[in-house]
């Protein structure tokens, strides 16, 4: 299995069935946290919605058609990043994360998203990552732009959550603003 440091201690590896209570317990201690944007904690409610949801995406990593990592800091399971939608035909993929509290505002889930959007465009081709986000999540707009990425729209109350209609903010970057950005970063340091 592979692990790529985050520093600090922290790792991103991949997120796998057999983690089923180890993901569990993480999603335990941040739910509610986690839940307030996000709709990740309402399918892992239990330990077999838990193995459900892993193994949806162990299926979209064999068919090329999503990936998720965890981040671990210190040995302990503390958030995650995934691709929901990853399309090699249109090179498009969206890109997204969460984190529980005890672990947020460190940067991990920054340096978590940078990792997997370098693989995506630099090993995998893709053109288009996007983000896709509640307008009210403003900690997610701000990795968003940390990431510089670019604002493409608001989709008014397209998504019902937890039985109120929300606007979702498109973000996306394109391969070519990401290299030229990555470039100009590594130019500096």
């Amino acid at each position: 299995m592979f692990a790529v440091s985050l520093g600090d201690g922290a790792e991103l590896r991949p997120l796998e069935p057999w983690r089923a209570e180890e993901f569990l317990a993480h999603m335990d201690r941040g739910r509610e946290f986690i839940g307030q944007h996000v709709g990740l904690p309402d399918v892992t409610a239990d330990l077999d919605s838990t193995r459900r949801w892993l193994q949806v995406y162990a299926d979209r990593t064999a068919a090329d058609t999503g990936r998720l990592y965890g981040i671990w800091l210190d040995g302990l399971l503390v958030g995650g990043v995934l691709f929901r939608v990853f399309n090699v035909s249109t090179e498009t993929c969206e890109a997204g994360c969460w984190i529980e509290p005890a672990a947020s505002g460190r940067g991990l889930v920054t340096r978590a998203v940078r990792v997997a959007i370098d693989w995506a465009i630099e090993e995998r081709g893709m053109h288009r990552v996007e983000w896709q986000v509640s307008s009210k999540n403003t900690p997610s707009i701000n990795l968003a732009k940390r990431l510089g990425m670019t604002c493409d729209g608001v989709l008014r109350e397209n998504s019902p959550y937890r039985g109120v209609r929300q606007d979702t903010e498109v973000w996306s970057v394109l391969a070519p603003e990401w290299k030229a950005a990555r470039s100009a970063a590594r130019a500096t340091t």
